[in-house]
């Protein structure tokens, strides 16, 4: 497949400096505009409930901000592989503030439709799908391999802290005030992120030959999905984390109803069991590097299959409110620590030029399998109660133990190592 991919990147891989200033840089940009991610996310769907009391109607909102996901994707990743990766970045935010733009426009004008919302949605969706494959492709030029897993690190944990945890606390207080001034923070929130980019030291686009041939849309798309398939690591991350986030859409459906109506917590309680999930993923950014140092990154990784065990078992086996918030802690946890490591991993194993495509498909991998989950474990718990539904879902995770084991050696990883230290020694 080399044969059919030309260019490497432009920029040389940057100094210490201006790696440190760059991790700066990326961390703040993904706090703002995940934050403001977050706030729309609440925003939205709240917004629809003034126009209709149709559950389905509502929920459609939410929907045209994941579904970009599943769609747009694979090309998102070959629009990050053809073209400055920062400069998509801008595309990204612009598409936000048209969007918001045009919702408060008819906010102020009393004309806010649900086909508006629909609109809106779809727009920001693909701007978040954009945003996200483009920055995590752009995170291997910009910072040096040695401060990269620290970078990982603070960037994953912004993602978490704000897109999960504070931005929908934030979006509800903003909506709280009305829904003109919620937008509006949000887009202040988008322009914010533009500026703060500027200050990001490099140049982010691949360097292509002249005389290389040039591939079709779908040609480069197969050539994404090739590399993944063909790779035995990344393929093995790739499907445990399928099953894995299919356990994470299961719990984030099921978990309000089983909070409300079997455990008969209070919306205060059950945001404490939400609360722990934002937290553990924080502990797990802030801890990764003395984690991986202490049982290597193979375990690391394992930990987020028994935190992701514990989290769908927890309410299956009992109704303590402490328990299961105990189960979303090493959840979030979990999670977070195998975000950072597979995140170094790829960065080490996947060439600059494919990193849009296969950050793509990684994504898509991922959230593509949320919705999935979530349907799933509705139809399970319809028919066989919360309980079983939640079993199911433990024992996917079990399933994967395994095969994770078997594929996800130390010599398998040794080689990921190997790559990392050959960059160290060339920089």
């Amino acid at each position: 497949m080399t044969d059919q991919i030309a260019g490497r990147p432009e920029a040389v891989m940057p100094s210490r400096d201006v790696s440190g200033r760059n991790t700066v840089v990326l961390v703040l940009f993904t706090a703002v505009t995940n934050l403001a991610d977050g706030v729309t996310k609440i925003a939205l769907p709240l917004l629809a409930t003034s126009l209709t009391g149709s559950p389905a109607a509502v929920a459609g909102v939410s929907l045209t901000l994941t579904l970009p996901w599943l769609v747009t994707a694979l090309h998102v990743g070959v629009l990050v592989d053809r073209f400055d990766r920062r400069g998509l970045l801008w595309v990204a935010n612009a598409m936000r503030l048209v969007a918001l733009a045009g919702l408060l426009a008819a906010y102020s004008a009393e004309s806010v439709t649900l086909p508006l919302l629909y609109l809106a949605g779809s727009v920001l969706g693909v701007a978040e799908v954009i945003a996200l494959t483009s920055a995590m492709a752009l995170t291997p030029v910009a910072v040096g391999p040695r401060l990269r897993e620290r970078a990982n690190a603070w960037v994953t944990g912004a993602e978490t802290v704000c897109n999960e945890f504070c931005g929908p606390f934030v979006g509800g207080l903003l909506v709280t005030a009305g829904s003109a001034f919620a937008l509006g923070a949000t887009a202040a929130g988008y322009v914010v992120a533009t500026g703060i980019l500027v200050l990001l030291v490099g140049r982010f686009r691949v360097a292509r030959s002249v005389d290389a041939p040039v591939r079709s849309v779908g040609g480069q798309i197969r050539d994404g999905l090739r590399f993944l398939w063909r790779h035995r690591l990344l393929r093995l991350m790739a499907l445990v984390l399928t099953a894995l986030c299919s356990c994470w859409g299961a719990w984030l459906a099921l978990m309000p109803l089983v909070a409300t109506s079997v455990m008969g917590l209070s919306p205060s309680e059950y945001g404490m069991v939400l609360s722990a999930l934002g937290v553990g993923g924080l502990v797990g950014a802030l801890a990764v590097s003395a984690v991986n140092r202490l049982i290597g990154r193979r375990w690391a990784l394992f930990a987020d299959l028994i935190g992701t065990f514990a989290m769908v078992a927890a309410p299956a086996l009992t109704t303590n409110m402490w328990v299961v918030a105990a189960g979303a802690f090493f959840g979030g946890m979990g999670g977070t620590l195998w975000a950072i490591n597979a995140r170094t991993i790829a960065q080490y194993l996947v060439p600059a030029e494919l990193m849009g495509r296969y950050s793509a498909v990684a994504r898509l991998f991922s959230w593509g399998a949320m919705p999935v989950g979530a349907a799933a474990v509705g139809l399970l718990a319809e028919f066989f109660g919360a309980r079983a539904a939640f079993a199911v879902f433990a024992a996917i995770v079990l399933a994967t133990a395994i095969p994770f084991l078997r594929t996800v050696t130390p010599a398998v990883l040794r080689g990921a190592e190997q790559a990392e230290h050959r960059e160290l020694a060339t920089r």
